[in-house]
């Protein structure tokens, strides 16, 4: 069982990187890869390219596992709306073979506060979350390493999710007193069984094959074919053909879901009405597997827990803009001191003592007032427009 507090994974650095070509498959030449041409330059954080009538982005932060902040966000957006008139197809990828992209910025985001900026932030990547949602060419997100949060929102949404031996998925907001967001109330629901609820919880880790395993991603293709898929992407003279294409490179794992073993165990513990039911639950089971998911859950912030669950229980009667709508009135309210946000940054990702300080402190002492303040509408001009 891993250990999403020990290993997290957003980063926190603001520099800029220049060196990286402008294609991982830059070897494979061929005419459409020759004519790709960039519209930014190769230090930008976002390579946002096309050519006749393919568009691709390149999150291009690989110091920083493509971690994306406001300024990448807008750029992102930006080529999205521009290329859904004009393209036949989207690409998505990240620059170097760590990270898709390990998530959101979240260091500035808790120094900050609730500014302008920071809500900002939350606003635009929503946004752009439900644009990918409702996205009208083929929509491929190359998910060949860490794809965790942010990283997540920019890939889940779309039809095609391509993930590899390399792929490594988690949404571990708990564990700094934030909620699985991102649309996580919408995506997380609907994967089988209580699998979402599980993985939204506990922050658990999924590898390679398991990503597909889950549904989280639609094809799985090994990370030294991603050069040839892409340019066969590129090359591909009609939209039409691309679910005949990406299945020509998608090979069944012959690993089986690695949960496989405790679905069942899963979708029991986790059918209980509260998080003190699933504890609950937890302990009664007594296998060792349930030893470790409860000692697990102990550590995250009790107020997140309990969000999490609301949030994914109400997610799954919403579409996906009511599902952002309802992650931004949470985001903003996250943002307020009286959260658990700031503390669970601090003691992970600054101070690294592993010992965040909770408040309150027990699952117990999150009362129902506390978790309907996170809930309630914002003033109608703060509401999220999609």
């Amino acid at each position: 069982m891993q250990n999403p507090i020990q290993r997290f994974v957003y980063t926190v650095s603001h520099q800029t990187y220049s060196h990286l070509p402008l294609l991982c498959c830059a070897a494979t030449k061929t005419k459409t890869m020759a004519n790709f041409n960039s519209t930014r330059l190769s230090s930008s954080s976002v390579l946002a390219t096309e050519s006749s009538n393919k568009g691709m982005i390149i999150i291009n932060r690989p110091k920083a596992l493509n971690a994306i902040n406001l300024e990448m966000v807008r750029k992102i957006y930006k080529h999205l709306k521009k290329c859904e008139k004009s393209k036949s197809l989207m690409i998505i990828k990240g620059t170097g073979d760590k990270a898709f992209c390990a998530g959101g910025d979240v260091r500035a985001l808790v120094d900050a506060g609730p500014t302008d900026e920071s809500k900002s932030f939350f606003r635009e990547e929503y946004t752009t979350n439900a644009l990918i949602g409702n996205y009208k060419i083929p929509y491929i997100a190359i998910i060949d390493g860490i794809t965790m949060g942010g990283g997540v929102g920019l890939s889940v949404h779309g039809k095609y999710r391509v993930a590899t031996d390399r792929t490594l998925f988690a949404m571990p907001e708990t564990a700094i007193g934030l909620f699985p967001d991102v649309g996580g109330s919408y995506f997380l629901p609907r994967l089988q069984g209580k699998l979402g609820l599980y993985l939204g919880l506990t922050g658990y880790r999924l590898r390679g094959a398991d990503v597909f395993h889950s549904g989280i991603a639609t094809h799985y293709c090994d990370s030294s074919k991603i050069p040839e898929l892409e340019t066969a992407l590129l090359n591909c003279p009609d939209a039409d053909d691309v679910p005949e294409l990406l299945q020509k490179f998608h090979t069944q794992p012959e690993k089986a879901f690695s949960l496989q073993p405790v679905l069942e165990q899963i979708n029991k513990n986790f059918a209980a009405s509260s998080v003190e039911g699933i504890l609950e639950n937890l302990k009664n089971d007594g296998s060792e597997w349930a030893k470790k998911t409860l000692e697990m859950l102990c550590k995250m912030s009790p107020t997140s827990l309990k969000v999490t669950y609301r949030q994914l229980e109400l997610g799954s009667q919403l579409s996906l803009a009511q599902c952002l709508i309802m992650e931004y009135r949470l985001a903003v309210r996250h943002l307020e001191p009286r959260a658990d946000f700031k503390e669970g940054v601090r003691a992970l990702l600054i101070d690294k003592d592993q010992d965040p300080k909770w408040k309150p402190a027990t699952l117990a002492e999150v009362t129902e007032e506390h978790l309907q303040w996170f809930f309630n509408k914002l003033p109608d001009t703060e509401e999220l427009k999609l």
